[in-house]
């Protein structure tokens, strides 16, 4: 028989592992496991010291959150484990965020945190326990494509986590499962209510998790605190307006902040973080026309991308059209539609759409942009 995950083995003879975070998502997954009949095992990641914690536990990962999967784990009877992992994850998802920033880049932490300690260690552990398939809570769909995992934008579109997924490999996709990805929040809450968990009307997480209250700054000036040396502003021929508290303030397509008074409104074009200067002027100078990226990771084929593609440059931005020229580890992106306030630092995930949706095919780290309205590339991160 082929059970519910596409497994050829009954639920009860198929062992999963569910990442387990303490959220609602999570724990309603492992309690669909669980009520189908498969053989469950909750796993949940220390990633770091609680203490640095916000107090409005809107976070993942968190003190509380490692409770309450304690917690869930207990009402479904399953077992749990916590593995700690916070070295690894200040050494490889913390310092990259703070290297990002201090280079003038818009770092995403999430994705590296997928790619790093959630998928590739949590996907070696799972397999160490011999377990058929590992089980998260992302709102993503995955289908079979010719014998392998493909990923798909999920239903509610609004949900949609495939941006933070996109460094995800050919083998990890063939061994997860997102069983969340065809369903909306409201209907996982009700499930939750239905497994009676503590966790039916928990907030959803919205802060990175070590950023204490969504200030940025605090966490460089902790590591970093000579990042927030002052430099110069300067406007787009070079001409100084005034100075900045530190570039770690500022980011591509900023306005508030800047304090120089000017007859029309200034944003933040590029971040030198080499002369430890910003440039400054209008608006329209933040469209971007051309993207580079860096280490891109690719899920299907390369001709793929002779057909139409989309990209996406933002996990909340809508779907634009692209032409996209893949250089080994690299790629060219031009882009088809106006878009501004483009960082390097931000990924840019490849889309094609054909009959189950729109499929992820990848995606890079931006490296540089070329703004619509400049002569210049903005190359020096």
């Amino acid at each position: 028989m082929i059970n519910s995950l596409g497994i050829k083995k009954s639920p009860k003879d198929t062992k999963v592992v569910v990442a387990m975070s303490g959220g609602v998502d999570s724990s309603v997954v492992a309690g669909l496991m669980k009520e189908e009949g498969y053989d469950v095992t909750g796993i949940t990641l220390k990633l770091y010291d609680d203490a640095k914690a916000s107090s409005n536990g809107r976070q993942c990962c968190a003190g509380r959150d490692i409770i309450d999967a304690k917690r869930v784990s207990e009402t479904l009877d399953i077992e749990h484990k916590i593995l700690y992992y916070q070295k690894k994850f200040k050494a490889e998802v913390i310092d990259s965020f703070i290297d990002s920033y201090v280079a003038g880049e818009t770092p995403i932490p999430c994705v590296q945190c997928n790619q790093t300690v959630k998928f590739r260690d949590l996907f070696k552990f799972s397999k160490e326990l011999r377990a058929d398939a590992l089980i998260t809570g992302h709102y993503v769909l995955r289908h079979d494509n010719k014998g392998q995992g493909a990923m798909y934008r999920a239903e509610d579109k609004e949900r949609d986590q495939s941006y933070f997924l996109f460094t995800t490999t050919q083998e990890q996709l063939d061994y997860l499962r997102f069983p969340l990805g065809s369903i909306n929040k409201s209907e996982t809450r009700k499930i939750a209510n239905k497994l009676k968990l503590n966790v039916a009307l928990k907030p959803d997480s919205q802060d990175i998790c070590f950023v204490p209250n969504g200030n940025y700054a605090s966490v460089i000036e902790k590591y970093r605190p000579q990042s927030f040396k002052k430099g110069d502003i300067l406007d787009l021929e070079g001409k100084k307006l005034g100075l900045h508290d530190g570039i770690i303030n500022y980011t591509i397509g900023q306005r508030k902040g800047i304090k120089i008074s000017s007859k029309e409104p200034l944003y933040v074009i590029d971040i030198k973080a080499k002369d430890n200067s910003i440039i400054v002027g209008p608006q329209d100078c933040l469209n971007v026309k051309k993207l580079y990226l860096r280490n891109i990771n690719l899920l299907s084929d390369i001709k793929i991308f002779e057909k139409d593609i989309f990209i996406k440059v933002r996990s909340t931005g809508k779907l634009l059209k692209a032409k996209t020229v893949i250089q080994k580890d690299s790629a060219v992106v031009e882009i088809l539609q106006d878009e501004k306030g483009i960082s390097p630092g931000q990924a840019c995930v490849f889309y094609f759409k054909d009959k189950h949706g729109e499929r992820v095919l990848g995606g890079g780290w931006i490296d540089k942009t070329v703004n619509k309205n400049l002569s210049t590339e903005s190359t020096d991160h």
